[in-house]
């Protein structure tokens, strides 16, 4: 008799998690060009065919772990309160991400956190990967500015979430940064506010039509810290 689908379902996520898991332990203990994708199986004790079938590539035992991120800008935008601008749903969700140490925003003091982010930047195909995703996130996020504020130009909504990405890759990666410094997440938050903080009113003053819960029009966007549209 075959197996219920919900009880396949969790076996194959538990086997998925398993196999994640090894691998990065592994990458985090010897380097990740060091060890190889036959290195993962073994240790899993499953064949390669069988890790390939959970991981098209050796990228993906590492970056599965930031997928849940992807698309994450857009969805707050579109998920945002009625009334409220697109711009200040993204500033209240990244704050609140540093509030309870998303890693995704760089505050995160863990040493394993701080281990993966390590691994990440500083290896050129893991890298090349999060670009990738950026840019898909970029992507996603032009379509829900485009739909948050349709009377302006879907080059304006481009343009804005360019930006809008770049801001908080950099906020993160400067948390990152005074992390890897010896500093604690817990030292180190009133800075990441007053940044993020900073950055985000930085972007209502050149976005000012996504700064206002009514939309943008074809002149409400320009650059950061440049009034646009005449105001």
């Amino acid at each position: 008799m075959d197996e219920p689908r919900g009880l396949r379902e969790r076996k194959r996520q538990r086997t998925h998690d398993a196999l994640s898991e090894a691998a990065i332990s592994l990458f985090l203990r010897h380097g990740y060009d060091q060890v190889s994708v036959a290195d993962v199986a073994a240790a899993a004790e499953v064949s390669k065919p069988t890790l390939f079938k959970y991981f098209p590539s050796k990228e993906d035992l590492v970056l599965h772990r930031i997928l849940d991120h992807r698309g994450e800008a857009a969805r707050v935008v579109r998920d945002r309160s009625p009334g409220e601008a697109p711009l200040a749903a993204l500033r209240r969700h990244f704050l609140a991400g540093l509030d309870r140490r998303d890693p995704v925003t760089g505050l995160n003091d863990h040493p394993e956190v701080l281990a993966f982010h390590g691994m990440v930047f500083g290896t050129p195909s893991l890298a090349a990967r999060v670009a990738q995703y950026a840019t898909h996130d970029e992507e996603a996020l032009a379509e829900a500015l485009a739909e948050a504020a349709p009377a302006a130009d879907a080059l304006d909504a481009r343009l804005a979430a360019s930006q809008i990405v770049a801001v908080q890759r950099v906020l993160a990666r400067e948390n990152w940064r005074r992390l890897t410094e010896g500093r604690t997440a817990a030292e180190v938050h009133a800075d990441a506010v007053t940044a993020a903080d900073h950055a985000f009113d930085l972007l209502a003053g050149g976005l000012t039509g996504y700064a206002e819960p009514g939309g943008a029009r074809t002149d409400d966007v320009g650059p950061p810290g440049r009034p646009t549209g005449g105001r």
